[in-house]
């Protein structure tokens, strides 16, 4: 299967992508008919898979070449995919990359994501397989953690968690729902921020990847493989944590959550990771910053869809408001914020809430 032509004639960066392709297509025995979409994704990236001379120690007969368009970030990949590998967590390997043009040639860790193996296990009832693999992408993570160091990546400090959390206002509240943030509404956002951002702050930061989810780890031996690393941070050492359990297309009851926080916490411990001692502390810390995150998908999902033109991420919305509903009204702190998302979609009434 080739592009189709019509695509091909008016796709400029195509174009680019393979005159660059032809460059390196005698060092790495490239087909450059055989290249096909691979995947995209939230971004402006986008992937494609061409036959090519795997290097030695790699399985696949295939490659793949990346478009990333400045300013998406190929030199922080390249950056971050060393910092990974030399962790023990496996990463493509990049090959080629030109950071001006925004392109990279890549090793292929297949198609089979974790996102797909474990819907598929989910369906069948097989808990087993399901905690197997996630068990082996927390110790990955940990693997991760424990090469940590200061000042190699970005901070996620207080104006990066605050300028997340701001895509609530502006797109959920503000776009999609076409209402004002009037004052009153504006104190309870303020007032709920700054409670997660102290606790973000509060905990050990450590390397942080921020999007460890099961759409971005595959079934490539040895599990998983990690894709979608450029936006790494240093930030607070549960958020890839609750990422992994708590995700845009995955849901899992909390007995399987808990079991799988239980083991990550007993074996970050083992390894001398700073998570905290107490459990329940270490829960509640990861639930906060779990609830920052979802704060900011909610904005984020909506920009997506009006700004760029992406509407399928909108699907997911309902899954994010029961997130963060449900953190909400666990903890004391917090309730306010969930009524607010209880009169946001209509619901105040119906649960008996007045203003």
């Amino acid at each position: 299967m080739t592009l189709p032509s019509s695509q091909d004639s008016t796709d400029t960066r195509l174009h680019l992508l393979k005159a660059w392709l032809q460059g390196h297509a005698a060092g790495y025995a490239l087909a450059l008919d055989t290249l096909v979409p691979a995947s995209s994704d939230a971004s402006f990236r986008r992937y494609f898979r061409l036959a090519g001379k795997a290097p030695e120690g790699e399985a696949a007969g295939t490659l793949i070449a990346v478009d990333a368009p400045p300013p998406e970030k190929c030199r922080e990949f390249v950056q971050i995919a060393q910092l990974l590998f030399d962790a023990g967590v496996h990463v493509p390997r990049v090959m080629e990359a030109d950071f001006d043009a925004g392109f990279m040639l890549v090793t292929d860790l297949g198609t089979e994501s974790y996102l797909g193996a474990l819907t598929t296990a989910q369906r069948d009832g097989d808990s087993s397989q399901c905690r197997t693999l996630m068990r082996d992408a927390l110790d990955a993570l940990i693997r991760w953690q424990l090469s940590s160091q200061d000042g190699v990546l970005p901070p996620f400090d207080e104006a990066f968690l605050r300028r997340e959390m701001e895509l609530l206002p502006e797109w959920f509240i503000g776009r999609h729902l076409g209402r004002e943030v009037d004052e009153k509404t504006r104190a309870l956002l303020d007032r709920t921020y700054a409670l997660l951002i102290a606790s973000a702050r509060a905990q050990p930061q450590v390397f942080m990847l921020r999007d460890f989810m099961p759409r971005n780890l595959m079934i490539a031996p040895p599990n998983p493989g990690v894709l979608d690393f450029q936006d790494a941070v240093y930030g607070p050492i549960t958020y890839d944590v609750v990422s992994l359990l708590r995700d845009a297309f995955l849901s899992w009851d909390e007995e399987f959550e808990l079991d799988c926080f239980v083991y990550y916490w007993e074996r970050a411990r083992k390894a001398g990771l700073p998570v905290d001692p107490d459990f329940g502390e270490f829960y509640r810390q990861l639930e906060w910053l779990g609830l920052q995150r979802h704060i900011k998908v909610l904005g984020l999902f909506c920009r997506i869809n009006y700004r760029d033109g992406k509407p399928h991420y909108m699907n997911d919305l309902p899954r994010f408001m029961g997130y963060a509903r449900k953190v909400a009204e666990r903890y004391a702190p917090l309730r306010p914020f969930a009524r607010l998302l209880d009169e946001l979609e209509g619901r105040a009434d119906e649960v008996g809430y007045t203003f």
